[in-house]
Protein backbone atom coordinates (compact mmCIF):
# COMPACT_ATOMS: atom_id res chain seq x y z
CA UNK A 1 0.00 0.00 0.00
CA UNK A 2 1.36 3.27 -0.97
CA UNK A 3 1.34 6.21 2.28
CA UNK A 4 0.22 9.51 1.56
CA UNK A 5 1.38 12.48 4.19
CA UNK A 6 -0.08 15.90 3.73
CA UNK A 7 0.60 19.31 5.61
CA UNK A 8 -1.14 22.09 5.49
CA UNK A 9 -1.59 25.29 8.57
CA UNK A 10 -5.18 24.72 7.85
CA UNK A 11 -7.06 22.31 8.95
CA UNK A 12 -9.86 22.76 6.30
CA UNK A 13 -7.94 22.65 3.51
CA UNK A 14 -6.44 19.94 5.14
CA UNK A 15 -9.38 18.42 5.55
CA UNK A 16 -10.47 18.60 1.82
CA UNK A 17 -7.51 17.72 0.43
CA UNK A 18 -7.62 14.46 2.30
CA UNK A 19 -11.20 13.19 1.37
CA UNK A 20 -10.51 14.60 -2.68
CA UNK A 21 -7.37 12.27 -2.33
CA UNK A 22 -9.44 9.25 -0.71
CA UNK A 23 -11.94 9.84 -3.32
CA UNK A 24 -9.51 9.33 -6.59
CA UNK A 25 -7.69 5.87 -4.67
CA UNK A 26 -11.49 5.00 -4.67
CA UNK A 27 -12.17 6.05 -8.47
CA UNK A 28 -8.92 4.62 -9.53
CA UNK A 29 -8.98 1.70 -7.00
CA UNK A 30 -5.01 2.56 -6.24
CA UNK A 31 -4.08 0.78 -3.16
CA UNK A 32 -3.23 3.87 -1.57
CA UNK A 33 -3.98 5.84 1.48
CA UNK A 34 -3.78 8.93 3.20
CA UNK A 35 -1.53 7.57 6.69
CA UNK A 36 -0.82 11.35 8.27
CA UNK A 37 -2.65 14.73 7.75
CA UNK A 38 -1.17 17.42 9.69
CA UNK A 39 -1.55 20.94 10.66
CA UNK A 40 2.41 20.63 12.56
CA UNK A 41 5.26 20.82 10.49
CA UNK A 42 7.29 19.17 13.52
CA UNK A 43 5.44 16.32 13.90
CA UNK A 44 5.44 15.68 10.19
CA UNK A 45 8.95 15.86 9.80
CA UNK A 46 9.39 13.70 12.29
CA UNK A 47 6.56 11.02 11.30
CA UNK A 48 8.35 11.21 7.55
CA UNK A 49 11.55 10.39 9.07
CA UNK A 50 10.46 7.17 11.23
CA UNK A 51 8.14 5.85 8.71
CA UNK A 52 7.41 4.41 5.31
CA UNK A 53 5.84 7.34 3.00
CA UNK A 54 5.39 7.38 -0.38
CA UNK A 55 4.01 10.66 -1.06
CA UNK A 56 3.97 13.89 0.56
CA UNK A 57 1.77 17.25 0.04
CA UNK A 58 3.26 19.96 1.50
CA UNK A 59 1.94 23.72 1.85
CA UNK A 60 4.67 26.23 1.77
CA UNK A 61 3.61 28.74 4.38
CA UNK A 62 3.10 26.59 7.64
CA UNK A 63 2.95 29.37 10.03
CA UNK A 64 5.46 27.70 12.30
CA UNK A 65 9.15 27.86 12.22
CA UNK A 66 9.43 25.27 10.03
CA UNK A 67 8.40 26.44 5.92
CA UNK A 68 7.31 23.59 3.74
CA UNK A 69 9.94 24.09 2.03
CA UNK A 70 12.71 23.75 5.18
CA UNK A 71 10.97 20.32 5.33
CA UNK A 72 11.68 19.56 2.25
CA UNK A 73 15.05 20.17 1.99
CA UNK A 74 15.46 18.40 5.66
CA UNK A 75 13.81 15.13 4.18
CA UNK A 76 15.78 14.96 0.67
CA UNK A 77 19.22 14.68 2.88
CA UNK A 78 17.86 11.04 3.68
CA UNK A 79 14.76 10.40 1.42
CA UNK A 80 15.11 10.87 -2.49
CA UNK A 81 12.80 8.61 -3.81
CA UNK A 82 9.82 10.25 -1.64
CA UNK A 83 7.21 12.21 -4.08
CA UNK A 84 6.93 15.94 -2.88
CA UNK A 85 4.05 17.64 -4.32
CA UNK A 86 3.93 21.36 -3.07
CA UNK A 87 0.06 23.18 -2.58
CA UNK A 88 0.37 26.74 -2.41
CA UNK A 89 -1.36 30.17 -3.28
CA UNK A 90 2.41 31.15 -3.40
CA UNK A 91 3.81 31.31 -6.97
CA UNK A 92 6.83 32.91 -6.86
CA UNK A 93 7.84 29.85 -4.93
CA UNK A 94 7.62 27.49 -8.10
CA UNK A 95 11.25 27.57 -9.19
CA UNK A 96 12.74 27.48 -5.45
CA UNK A 97 10.37 24.42 -4.75
CA UNK A 98 11.40 22.74 -7.90
CA UNK A 99 15.09 22.34 -6.02
CA UNK A 100 13.64 19.49 -4.14
CA UNK A 101 13.27 17.22 -6.75
CA UNK A 102 10.03 18.43 -6.53
CA UNK A 103 6.92 15.70 -8.39
CA UNK A 104 4.60 18.78 -8.63
CA UNK A 105 3.43 22.39 -7.63
CA UNK A 106 -0.69 22.90 -7.20
CA UNK A 107 -1.62 26.36 -6.96
CA UNK A 108 -4.86 27.09 -4.46
CA UNK A 109 -7.80 26.61 -4.53
CA UNK A 110 -6.49 22.83 -5.21
CA UNK A 111 -9.23 21.60 -7.74
CA UNK A 112 -10.21 17.68 -7.93
CA UNK A 113 -9.38 17.85 -11.59
CA UNK A 114 -6.04 19.39 -10.85
CA UNK A 115 -5.01 16.77 -8.18
CA UNK A 116 -6.29 13.88 -10.18
CA UNK A 117 -4.14 15.01 -13.17
CA UNK A 118 -1.35 14.78 -10.60
CA UNK A 119 -2.20 11.83 -9.10
CA UNK A 120 -2.51 9.93 -12.21
CA UNK A 121 0.86 11.06 -13.52
CA UNK A 122 2.57 10.08 -10.30
CA UNK A 123 0.86 6.62 -10.31
CA UNK A 124 2.08 6.04 -13.91
CA UNK A 125 5.29 6.70 -13.02
CA UNK A 126 5.66 4.44 -10.15
CA UNK A 127 4.59 1.93 -12.71
CA UNK A 128 6.93 3.00 -15.21
CA UNK A 129 10.51 1.10 -15.56
CA UNK A 130 12.32 3.71 -13.63
CA UNK A 131 11.12 2.75 -10.71
CA UNK A 132 10.68 -1.05 -10.93
CA UNK A 133 13.42 -1.22 -8.40
CA UNK A 134 11.73 0.21 -5.82
CA UNK A 135 7.87 -1.17 -6.22
CA UNK A 136 6.47 -4.49 -7.04
CA UNK A 137 3.71 -4.45 -9.00
CA UNK A 138 0.71 -7.32 -8.46
CA UNK A 139 0.04 -9.29 -11.46
CA UNK A 140 -3.69 -8.15 -12.84
CA UNK A 141 -3.99 -5.54 -9.78
CA UNK A 142 -3.56 -1.60 -9.04
CA UNK A 143 -1.71 -3.24 -6.06
CA UNK A 144 1.89 -1.46 -5.52
CA UNK A 145 4.10 -2.97 -2.88
CA UNK A 146 7.31 -0.90 -1.74
CA UNK A 147 9.77 -3.57 -1.78
CA UNK A 148 11.22 -1.28 1.28
CA UNK A 149 7.82 -2.68 3.64
CA UNK A 150 8.49 -6.12 2.54
CA UNK A 151 9.78 -8.44 5.55
CA UNK A 152 9.67 -11.74 3.02
CA UNK A 153 8.27 -13.90 0.46
CA UNK A 154 6.69 -16.92 0.89
CA UNK A 155 6.10 -19.18 -1.36
CA UNK A 156 2.42 -21.47 -0.83
CA UNK A 157 1.66 -23.76 -3.81
CA UNK A 158 1.49 -21.56 -7.49
CA UNK A 159 1.11 -18.53 -4.92
CA UNK A 160 3.67 -15.72 -3.83
CA UNK A 161 2.81 -14.21 -0.35
CA UNK A 162 4.53 -10.92 0.31
CA UNK A 163 4.49 -10.16 4.00
CA UNK A 164 5.07 -6.80 4.88
CA UNK A 165 5.08 -4.20 7.60
CA UNK A 166 1.16 -3.66 7.28
CA UNK A 167 -0.56 -6.48 5.94
CA UNK A 168 -0.02 -9.84 3.51
CA UNK A 169 -0.20 -9.48 -0.33
CA UNK A 170 -0.82 -12.34 -2.91
CA UNK A 171 0.03 -13.38 -5.87
CA UNK A 172 0.35 -15.87 -8.87
CA UNK A 173 3.80 -16.18 -9.55
CA UNK A 174 7.42 -17.82 -9.10
CA UNK A 175 10.29 -17.22 -7.31
CA UNK A 176 12.22 -17.02 -10.30
CA UNK A 177 10.34 -14.43 -11.82
CA UNK A 178 10.20 -12.47 -8.82
CA UNK A 179 13.80 -13.03 -8.19
CA UNK A 180 14.12 -10.58 -11.57
CA UNK A 181 12.32 -7.56 -9.77
CA UNK A 182 13.76 -8.02 -6.37
CA UNK A 183 17.28 -5.55 -5.48
CA UNK A 184 20.11 -7.82 -3.79
CA UNK A 185 18.80 -7.24 -0.17
CA UNK A 186 16.79 -9.96 -1.01
CA UNK A 187 18.27 -13.65 -0.41
CA UNK A 188 16.76 -17.23 -0.49
CA UNK A 189 17.03 -18.62 2.73
CA UNK A 190 14.58 -21.44 2.77
CA UNK A 191 13.22 -23.36 -0.61
CA UNK A 192 9.82 -21.80 0.24
CA UNK A 193 11.16 -18.47 1.84
CA UNK A 194 13.01 -15.07 0.55
CA UNK A 195 13.55 -12.56 3.15
CA UNK A 196 14.90 -8.75 2.92
CA UNK A 197 17.84 -8.87 4.71
CA UNK A 198 17.71 -5.35 5.67
CA UNK A 199 14.61 -5.62 7.46
CA UNK A 200 16.14 -8.55 9.66
CA UNK A 201 16.26 -7.52 13.20
CA UNK A 202 17.86 -11.42 14.84
CA UNK A 203 18.07 -14.77 14.86
CA UNK A 204 17.56 -18.02 16.15
CA UNK A 205 20.30 -19.98 15.82
CA UNK A 206 18.83 -22.94 17.24
CA UNK A 207 15.77 -23.41 15.69
CA UNK A 208 16.76 -21.55 12.44
CA UNK A 209 14.70 -18.48 12.39
CA UNK A 210 15.38 -15.19 10.95
CA UNK A 211 12.77 -12.57 12.50
CA UNK A 212 11.41 -9.03 11.33
CA UNK A 213 10.64 -7.58 14.64
CA UNK A 214 11.38 -6.85 17.90
CA UNK A 215 8.39 -9.12 19.39
CA UNK A 216 9.88 -12.09 16.89
CA UNK A 217 6.23 -12.06 15.74
CA UNK A 218 7.40 -11.65 11.98
CA UNK A 219 10.03 -14.65 10.92
CA UNK A 220 10.63 -17.37 8.57
CA UNK A 221 12.68 -20.50 7.81
CA UNK A 222 16.19 -20.71 7.20
CA UNK A 223 17.00 -23.91 5.27
CA UNK A 224 20.18 -25.99 5.35
CA UNK A 225 20.89 -25.43 1.48
CA UNK A 226 21.00 -21.80 2.40
CA UNK A 227 22.67 -21.47 5.44
CA UNK A 228 25.78 -20.41 4.38
CA UNK A 229 25.15 -17.66 1.94
CA UNK A 230 22.55 -16.11 3.86
CA UNK A 231 25.49 -16.22 6.88
CA UNK A 232 27.73 -14.21 4.60
CA UNK A 233 25.08 -11.67 4.21
CA UNK A 234 24.18 -11.21 7.57
CA UNK A 235 28.08 -10.81 8.79
CA UNK A 236 28.65 -8.07 6.48
CA UNK A 237 25.70 -6.18 7.75
CA UNK A 238 26.83 -3.96 11.05
CA UNK A 239 23.43 -3.86 12.44
CA UNK A 240 22.57 -7.63 13.04
CA UNK A 241 26.02 -8.60 13.09
CA UNK A 242 26.24 -8.72 17.04
CA UNK A 243 23.46 -11.17 16.58
CA UNK A 244 25.69 -14.15 14.53
CA UNK A 245 27.83 -15.54 17.31
CA UNK A 246 25.79 -18.56 17.84
CA UNK A 247 24.90 -18.90 14.74
CA UNK A 248 25.91 -22.61 12.98
CA UNK A 249 27.84 -22.42 10.16
CA UNK A 250 27.48 -26.01 8.92
CA UNK A 251 24.86 -27.44 6.51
Amino acid sequence: MLNFVLCDDNKAILDRLSKMLESLFIKYHFDAEVSLASTNAESTLQYVQNHIVNALFLDIDLKSNLSGLDLARQIRKKNKQLYIVFTSAHLEYILIAYQYKTFDFIPKPITLERLEDTILRMMEDINSEAKRSEFIRLNNKNTIINQDSINFIKKDGMKLVFYTDTRNYEMYSSFTKISEELPPNFIRCHKSYIANVNKITNIDAMDNFVFFDTNHTSKCSIGPKYKNKLMEVLKNDGNIANNLDGFDHGE
